[in-house]
């Protein structure tokens, strides 16, 4: 990360993450917006669809996209994130996977608790394979919650009988609503991105009162993750969440899963949503691709 990327990049954030009191329409709205103000690279088209119900967006290049669909699941704690904050990052993957990515705008917290956005993803997973898309061709991804939210995804679609996608890819997950790990402190000062009493604000509004922090589809560490496609998760070393993706890949081994761990020095939270302004982000790109192209047909 070039000095002036890493300028930019905080400056960004400087508008997004504040100690300020700030209401939950505010924290959207603020992310949407510069999450549109990156704009979409050259050669992407952008196509409105119901996925099973779901308010869904095809992003794919406008020279032709191969056979590769992915499914992505955005990030936001669950509370944040739409269609306007992702739009970019899943154009970027669509080019560099040379292939169709399904953005889902899934149902959130407060308004819609656990499980509405397992549900959501499911629903969408479920009209793919409908429509026609072929397992094998197919792989789910997401970020921070969405990360989680692959996860959860994949296991509520194995439990309901539904053929399995070739592969997942989490970005930065999310994936221990109990919120704890040594990085949570160690990490506290260095990831600009995300705090814990953010997160602890996050997991309430998601989880209520009745659904306890283990409940698999909501911390998926915590499930059966038997018979899951292979996983790649990316996670930088200065994030608070770094120990969900440690414990995320060692339960997936445990079970059987292969599992790619890639920790990339000094990166925060989801560096890939500033592809437009780091390169490392557009790197990570190009190797989450890199790794779908070797497990999608």
């Amino acid at each position: 990360m070039s000095l002036e990327e890493l300028a930019v990049v905080r400056q960004l954030l400087a508008g997004l993450v504040t100690e300020e009191a700030r209401s939950l329409e505010d924290f959207r709205t603020s992310y949407d917006e510069a999450g549109k103000a990156f704009g979409l690279p050259e050669g992407v088209t952008v196509t409105p669809v119901s996925a099973g119900g779901v308010p869904s967006e095809w992003l794919a290049p406008a020279a032709g996209a191969g056979k590769r669909v992915l499914l992505y699941l955005h990030g936001g704690g669950y509370a944040l994130g739409s269609l306007d904050s992702h739009r970019h990052l899943a154009a970027h993957i669509a080019l560099a996977l040379n292939g169709r990515v399904l953005l889902i705008d899934y149902r959130r917290s407060p308004e819609h608790p656990f499980p509405a956005a397992v549900d959501d993803a499911v629903a969408s997973y479920r009209w793919l394979i409908e429509t026609g898309v072929d397992p094998a061709t197919l792989a789910v991804a997401g970020d921070s919650a969405g990360g989680g939210l692959t996860v959860a995804t994949l296991l509520a679609a194995r439990d309901a009988g539904l053929r399995l996608p070739a592969a997942a890819v989490c970005i930065s997950p999310w994936a221990n609503l109990e919120n704890k790990g040594t990085s949570y402190d160690e990490k506290a000062n260095v990831d600009p991105m995300v705090r814990h009493a953010d997160l602890e604000v996050w997991t309430s509004a998601y989880l209520g009162t009745s659904t306890p922090p283990r409940t698999p589809l909501a911390s998926p560490v915590y499930a059966d993750l038997k018979g899951l496609p292979p996983f790649m998760i990316q996670v930088g070393s200065s994030e608070v969440l770094l120990s969900d993706s440690h414990l995320l890949a060692d339960r997936l081994k445990e079970a059987g899963v292969f599992a790619d761990l890639h920790v990339w020095p000094d990166m925060i939270h989801v560096w890939h949503w500033f592809a437009p302004v780091l390169s490392e982000g557009r790197a990570a790109i190009g190797e989450m691709a890199g790794f779908l192209n070797t497990k999608l047909g």
